[in-house]
């Protein structure tokens, strides 16, 4: 069944509503651990990306490495 006026957004929030959520995070931690919190957050992101870098570097190496393997097997024939 098609339904025409039926948004599937999962993140279509307006000011509004990040206003809201950035209140009760206020709230929840109070102002003086915000700017600690974001910083942490910031440090775990670059992290990440970090990590996600060097394993796809790994994987290529990898497979630079097979290839070579593979090339070298073939002029051996």
């Amino acid at each position: 069944m098609y339904y025409p006026n039926v948004n599937y957004a999962m993140f279509n929030l307006g000011t509004g509503e990040l206003l809201l959520i950035f209140l009760v995070i206020l709230l929840l931690f109070g102002a003086k651990r915000l700017p600690e919190l974001a910083r942490g957050l910031g440090k775990g992101i670059n992290e990440f990306k970090d990590a996600v870098e060097t394993g796809k570097q790994e994987i290529m190496d990898a497979k630079d490495g097979v290839d070579l393997e593979g090339d070298s097997k073939k002029e051996k024939e």
